[in-house]
């Protein structure tokens, strides 16, 4: 173990003399209360380490202890329904025994090691494996087995495998004989948070990954897979965004990371996610949920630390063979860290004060996500969806962490504070937004519904006309202008209102099936369509807007998601009766 003494401190960073011979990234221990820390730059013999606690009483001339180890997360059973910080240290087992607040230096392992769970072995004894081979499985919650893994790096014989029973995750279950000797394998592994994970093969996303959110699916759509940015500005609904999508996304896993975000926006995720029932079985959603939670008010250190230790656990389940959503709410305040890191180390900054390296820090987070085959000699998929929250100051989305991450992602869902004032949520901007994902999941959604990709597109033209035409409204006011650009204004105006905007706490309307998203969009848009032929045939607008079918649409995003399609057919017939009578009345009048 390598011993130093500490010779400077400046806020989270300190230096310590006398480390020869450790590593870059190996975690520390500083001071006498062995507050956790990890190296971060190294000058001969002085160590320049960032400290994940508070060092408030940290004086020169205390030691510095290194582990020689990089900080690494603990992977096994009894992650999934856990609450941890931003270095996997576990809330639920501090707050029992130390109380509500965390002690400084206290040292929990981030898996229980006395718990004893119930092990099936799936391979025997005298079985050739190679890494990533499963060999038994645990019910690590009502909703997932957990598949024990041969570590990367291990291949050989199974010499020794227990039978089922019950062990903690320090037993050993396995024992493998290769080339580099015997290995014993436990169900817990340790791996280098910044390290990613190795699998045989990145694959392309094609399967999109449904969220139950209209505007999200059917026009801004995420592969599975695939990397997302959700930017904007204070009280615009990023937070409640992230929420929904790690509600009703259809992956197996949630990861949510809570990154230097407001203490009561995380307090609401913790108190709610335990109540949330997943739509898919009716159990709680926690059963398929990890949550790091790590608050603006923690120290800024292990903001970077966070980000890591989630994308650790997303990559392992992902391994398992699993689809992971991972969301990181607020990429923003992990950039401050560093920044502020980088100016306690009297960096060079960049543009607006942030390191000159910030592009490529969060190019490797976000390349971290992907479709991969995982190791392993039976072929397993498995993916990690990552959605980044970004919060620029003031809205503004040239900022550098905005503008960095749009480079990086493929979908943008811009949110827009003139929206969140109008009270239109989702307040995703549809004409700010894009995703590069809409070719390749085109197949999918031509299963759901033919000609998805036209309603998609021309129900995006109208926005987009909607937009020009606003321009003149302003001047002159709607009546001034003629019939079918009323007709325009009136189709945009109902895919805004009936189709667009989603009340996430209506218990129907908070998620909507794919299929009922293709119905609702189809049907919005053949009532324009017969809007604009009936204008040609001589009936005026204001006859139109009348009609009682307007109001039936507007109603059909709160029509059960089980019954749809029996009161969707009612609502056609309903449009289909009404524009007759109303063309027929006209040419009767003609004729009369």
């Amino acid at each position: 173990m390598k011993e130093g003494r500490i010779i400077k401190i400046s806020g989270p960073v300190v230096e310590a003399k006398g480390m020869r011979g450790a590593k870059m990234y190996d975690v520390v221990r500083v001071g006498d209360e062995n507050l956790i820390g990890e190296i971060i730059r190294l000058n001969e013999d002085i160590a320049t380490i960032q400290v994940y606690e508070e060092t408030t009483g940290l004086r020169p001339g205390e030691k510095v202890i290194s582990t020689g180890e990089p900080l690494s997360a603990e992977l096994g059973p009894g992650l999934l329904t856990n609450i941890f910080d931003g270095i996997q240290r576990p809330l639920v087992q501090i707050k029992d025994s130390v109380g509500d607040f965390i002690t400084r230096g206290i040292d929990i392992p981030a898996l229980d090691r006395k718990k004893k769970w119930k092990f099936k072995p799936v391979a025997k004894k005298g079985d050739k494996v190679v890494s990533g081979d499963v060999i038994g499985e645990v019910k690590e919650t009502s909703l997932v087995v957990h598949k024990i893994m041969v570590p990367p790096g291990v291949e050989g014989k199974i010499k020794e495998i227990v039978g089922e029973g019950e062990f903690t995750v320090e037993d050993t279950i396995a024992v493998v004989e290769g080339k580099k000797g015997k290995t014993e394998i436990k169900m817990m592994q340790k791996w280098p948070v910044r390290k990613g994970r190795p699998y045989k093969k990145r694959l392309d996303p094609t399967t999109p990954l449904v969220t139950g959110q209209r505007v999200i699916d059917t026009f801004f759509p995420i592969a599975k897979g695939g990397t997302a940015a959700i930017p904007g500005g204070f009280g615009t609904g990023k937070t409640v965004m992230l929420h929904q999508l790690a509600k009703w996304s259809d992956a197996d896993i949630i990861v949510y990371i809570g990154c230097g975000e407001r203490g009561n926006e995380m307090t609401d995720v913790l108190r709610e996610f335990p109540e949330l029932k997943d739509p898919r079985s009716g159990e709680p959603l926690m059963n398929r949920t990890v949550l790091i939670a790590n608050t603006s008010n923690m120290p800024v250190a292990a903001r970077d630390a966070s980000v890591y230790t989630g994308i650790t656990l997303a990559e392992y389940y992902r391994d398992m063979g699993y689809d992971v959503a991972l969301m990181a709410d607020s990429t923003s305040r992990w950039a401050e860290a560093m920044r502020e890191i980088s100016g306690r180390l009297e960096e060079m900054p960049g543009e607006e004060g942030y390191p000159a390296y910030l592009a490529s820090r969060l190019a490797e987070f976000y390349e971290r996500a992907g479709r991969v085959v995982t190791l392993g000699s039976e072929e397993r998929e498995g993916s990690i969806s990552v959605m980044g929250a970004v919060s620029p100051p003031g809205g503004d989305f040239s900022e550098p962490v905005a503008q960095n991450t749009l480079r990086i992602v493929k979908v943008f869902w811009a949110l827009d504070s003139d929206l969140a004032d109008r009270r239109h949520f989702p307040a995703i901007h549809w004409l700010r937004s894009y995703s590069l994902y809409v070719d390749s999941i085109r197949h999918y959604w031509e299963s759901i519904g033919k000609g998805w990709y036209e309603l998609r597109s021309r129900a995006l033209a109208l926005l987009q006309k909607e937009a020009e035409l606003q321009e003149i409204v302003r001047l002159v006011g709607p009546d001034a202008l003629p019939q079918q650009e009323r007709a325009i204004l009136e189709g945009a105006r109902m895919i805004r209102e009936d189709f667009l905007q989603q009340s996430a706490f209506h218990e129907i309307d908070t998620f909507c099936p794919e299929k009922k998203q293709y119905e609702m969009l189809r049907i919005i848009l053949k009532f324009f369509d017969k809007m604009v032929s009936a204008i040609n045939k001589g009936v005026h607008i204001e006859d139109i807007l009348k009609m009682k079918s307007i109001e039936i649409i507007a109603r059909m995003k709160i029509v059960d998601n089980e019954k749809f399609e029996k009161e969707f057919k009612k609502v056609e017939k309903e449009v289909e009766k009404e524009f007759e009578s109303l063309v027929g009345g006209k040419q009767n009048g003609k004729q009369g």
